[in-house]
């Protein structure tokens, strides 16, 4: 007795049509849920308050999820010559700095300078400062794998 495959073996034209068309199927059935396009100065996004070790005039707003579930996107914003304390947060960040100018330092490593444009990925639980340069505002897209949170490295 022959397999399903096994009886299509010798015939790959009609294999690869029924590969073919169940991936199709499948590919069809997608989600409703609707696509969204948001600018960083668009004026409906609504700006609060970052965690309160952070310095005045840090702001942040979400651009799409649940901050309580993961799975979000947020914008980050620092005014000039800000500095952001030591601190990290439970779920790695994909980052892409939006505007500004940013120096970004990860405990153990070289502190690195971001420009608009640049991507940096921030691993999990690593602790790490920043400083917003001095020409412009900072604003920065961070996308967090699992709820959002912040926690200060004290300084002990």
């Amino acid at each position: 007795m022959k397999t399903f495959l096994g009886k299509f073996s010798d015939k790959p034209v009609v294999f690869l049509v029924i590969f073919f068309l169940t991936f199709q199927l499948q590919a069809q059935v997608g989600t409703s849920e609707e696509s969204l396009v948001i600018t960083s100065d668009d004026a409906n996004l609504v700006w609060g308050p970052c965690p309160e070790f952070m310095p005045a005039g840090c702001d942040v707003t979400v651009l799409h999820g649940d901050p309580a579930k993961g799975d979000v996107d947020i914008l980050f914003r620092l005014q000039p010559n800000t500095e952001v304390p030591n601190h990290w947060h439970t779920s790695a960040e994909r980052m892409v700095l939006v505007s500004g100018e940013m120096e970004v330092s990860y405990e153990g490593e070289d502190t690195r300078i971001l420009k608009a444009g640049d991507y940096a990925y921030g691993p999990a639980k690593k602790p790490h400062t920043a400083k917003c340069g001095d020409s412009e505002p900072c604003v920065l897209f961070i996308a967090f794998i699992d709820p959002i949170d912040a926690f200060a490295v004290s300084e002990d």
